[in-house]
């Protein structure tokens, strides 16, 4: 299909804005399911989720420490699970959501895992170890980078909104990765639904940058609130995730359909505030 902006702006222009969340964990899943493997159940249920929302969604974004507890079945997992989005789905965009940083050398190993083993499109990745740890990720231009900016957990702002000269760390973390990092134009951020009044602030700040919003559904953010001081000038530029409310909406054998049901839903309340908006 293409690299990480091509995929996501061919996305954005069948209006799809919502992220399904794979936060899989085995022992949520339906009973049925937790008769197979760790593995197998984990595949078998993202598996149908993905079936059920991919026509309502931009992007699948799995989380790995959900698979990483599981140990090699658990990433036996995750890479089957991947592997399958990008053989069926290769107009989606697919983010590992595994907030990796350390010094440049070690991201290499963690890049090479990403994009080769685990076959991801994006990766969310920490800001404190600055630019230069991070090239291994910021050089390659095929793939894209989400730095976390504001988050959206209730501690976020023990050091996310620390003054620096009387501005606001995660300012400055908007501002550094627009005017500077994203010089191969493959660069969004992190910004957390519950915190609105901040994601207006850093869309001010980076009007270029997709943002990936979690926060929706079990956490609580106001969508419609997150939808208008979210978009850009162009009237995009965001990435809604949501995973608990949509994966594990129904417990029973119905547990796909109810997923595309939320989906559904969840979709076209996005696109009605996106439209109202434009309008």
């Amino acid at each position: 299909m293409g690299n990480f902006s091509e995929i996501l702006n061919y996305q954005w222009s069948k209006k799809r804005f919502l992220c399904v969340g794979l936060d899989t964990d085995f022992r949520k899943i339906p009973a049925g399911l937790q008769k197979f493997p760790v593995a197998e159940g984990i595949f078998q249920f993202n598996r149908a989720i993905i079936e059920a929302t991919a026509d309502h969604c931009c992007a699948f974004k799995p989380n790995s420490a959900f698979y990483e507890g599981y140990g090699l079945a658990g990433l036996e997992a995750l890479i089957k699970t991947n592997g399958f989005i990008r053989e069926n789905y290769p107009e989606h965009l697919l983010i590992l959501d595994a907030k990796r940083a350390d010094i440049g050398n070690t991201n290499l190993g963690y890049a090479q895992a990403a994009f080769d083993i685990f076959q991801a499109h994006a990766i969310t990745v920490h800001p404190y170890l600055g630019r230069e740890a991070l090239l291994p990720f910021l050089e390659d231009r095929d793939h894209g980078v989400f730095v976390l900016c504001h988050t959206s957990n209730p501690g976020a702002a023990e050091f996310q909104e620390l003054k620096i000269e009387g501005t606001d760390l995660y300012k400055i973390v908007a501002a550094k990765v627009s005017q500077d990092w994203n010089r191969n134009q493959n660069c969004g951020l992190v910004m957390g639904a519950t915190y609105p009044e901040q994601l207006a602030e850093v869309r001010k700040l980076a009007d270029d940058l997709p943002f990936l919003i979690p926060g929706i559904g079990a956490q609580g953010g106001d969508l419609e609130q997150t939808v208008i001081n979210g978009l850009n000038h162009k009237g995009n530029g965001i990435i809604i995730n949501a995973s608990r409310s949509i994966i594990y909406a129904s417990s029973g054998q119905d547990f796909a359909q109810a997923a595309e049901r939320e989906a559904v839903i969840l979709n076209k309340a996005i696109e009605t505030i996106v439209n109202d908006n434009r309008a």
